[in-house]
């Protein structure tokens, strides 16, 4: 038995609750946000966030990351993307690609899919040796260890659905032209390989969940809970980071 058996997959709201709770949950993170960049009562900047959203294709990574950033300012966050490595990020550190995205204090980032997929798609598909994905999870968590001790916060969301929720998604992304382009015949290949990518998805579980950056595995069933469930997350995880904060001293001339 790995977490994602323990998970709840029934979890649902209403659409009255999941309104007026994600309502709520977009003020609160606007004000925070405004906090963290230090555009209220204190001109200093706060910890950075980061968000990271990992999961399933089609569990919803993007509808999250919408709502998330809906109520947000353009100017105050960036998304990042990342699909398969060019040549030249091939050529370095897989984690190079990765840094020069990460937000700095005071910064609010969210990253749609990241660094995982070295001991993900990369260990399934056979793009990384046994003794590279492996070697990765030690090299995962001191990068992340590294970041939270120098004032960013991470919150690591996995995002599930079940195969036959998954199915129906795809099908309807099939049948709809403006959303077909979603939908890749990679996405239907990894399908067949949904016993080695549960395998994969549980060992970085047991091997990257560590304190100072924990996994959040979310139920992607019903979309509403998702979308709710992650940003709600994303405002406790902030309120705990800004307490833990201990702001530099940048001097009058703005440096230590």
């Amino acid at each position: 038995m790995g977490r994602l058996d323990d998970l709840d997959m029934t979890a649902r709201l209403s659409r009255d609750e999941y309104e007026q709770r994600l309502q709520a949950a977009q003020r609160r993170l606007l004000e925070m946000r405004l906090h963290t960049g230090g555009h209220l009562n204190n001109p200093e900047p706060g910890p950075g966030v980061l968000v990271v959203l990992e999961g399933a294709d089609a569990g919803g990574k993007g509808g999250a990351i919408k709502r998330i950033v809906e109520p947000l300012d353009p100017r105050h966050y960036r998304v990042a993307t990342f699909a398969k490595p060019s040549y030249e990020e091939k050529r370095r550190h897989f984690l190079w690609r990765f840094w020069r995205e990460v937000p700095g204090l005071g910064g609010f980032a969210l990253f749609d899919r990241s660094w995982y997929g070295r001991v993900l798609v990369e260990r399934v598909e056979g793009y990384a040796s046994t003794a590279q994905w492996r070697r990765a999870y030690d090299e995962i968590v001191q990068f992340e260890r590294n970041l939270v001790l120098e004032g960013i916060i991470i919150v690591k969301f996995w995002l599930h659905i079940s195969p036959d929720e998954q199915l129906r998604r795809f099908e309807r992304r099939q049948r709809d032209p403006l959303r077909r382009w979603k939908l890749t015949e990679e996405d239907w290949r990894n399908r067949d390989k949904a016993d080695r990518y549960t395998d994969a998805i549980e060992d970085m579980f047991a091997h990257t969940d560590h304190p100072l950056a924990p996994w959040h595995i979310v139920s992607g069933e019903q979309k509403r809970w998702a979308r709710v469930h992650v940003i709600e997350t994303v405002l406790a995880e902030m309120e705990r980071g800004i307490e833990e904060f201990e702001h530099p001293d940048w001097g009058e001339d703005g440096f230590a």
